[in-house]
């Protein structure tokens, strides 16, 4: 699988812009995914803040993973302009039938694909052999274009949930 996505980033955006991760509950199909990027780039192109239009960008990675970026140097997010994003994103929930708000449900890549396993069933897999130290994560907790970059697709020792688990490298 090639995870590769650094590149479709955008290179003018200030390292510390804000970053926001949905990660579906599903893969969006191809004619989904042309939809959902026609709905991203739409709220992109109008997005602003107290009037002042938002440096913004968005895009579908993996067909998975939505990810919206706000480079703050020029104008800055306000409540009322994340309100919207939050509204955007529930209408595509709506409007594909997903699941972008569920913080349980966990993304890894496991035998070349992405892997959504429920944050209580993660000891299973651990014990099961299924995910390991060394098993790459979505952190989808990341908050900077300069963490997304370095820090969203690591391995599980790497992350958070190395002080959830007893975790053994492969």
């Amino acid at each position: 699988m090639n995870l590769e996505y650094k590149h479709l980033l955008p290179a003018d955006f200030d390292a510390a812009s804000r970053v926001w991760i949905y990660q579906s509950n599903r893969i969006f199909s191809m004619m989904e995914a042309l939809e959902v990027e026609k709905v991203l780039t739409a709220f992109t192109d109008q997005w602003q803040a107290h009037g002042a239009p938002v440096k913004g960008f968005a895009t579908l990675f993996f067909g998975q993973f939505i990810v919206l970026m706000a480079d703050e140097t020029q104008t800055g997010v306000s409540g009322c302009s994340t309100d919207s994003s939050v509204r955007m994103i529930k209408a595509i929930e709506e409007g594909f039938g997903v699941t972008l708000f569920d913080r349980q449900l966990l993304a890894f890549v496991v035998k070349e694909k992405i892997q959504l396993i429920p944050m209580a069933q993660l000891a299973p897999a651990v014990q099961g052999g299924f995910v390991s130290g060394d098993t790459l994560y979505f952190n989808n907790t990341v908050a900077t274009k300069a963490e997304l970059e370095n820090n969203w697709i690591i391995p599980v020792k790497d992350s958070w949930l190395k002080t959830k688990l007893a975790l053994q490298s492969a």
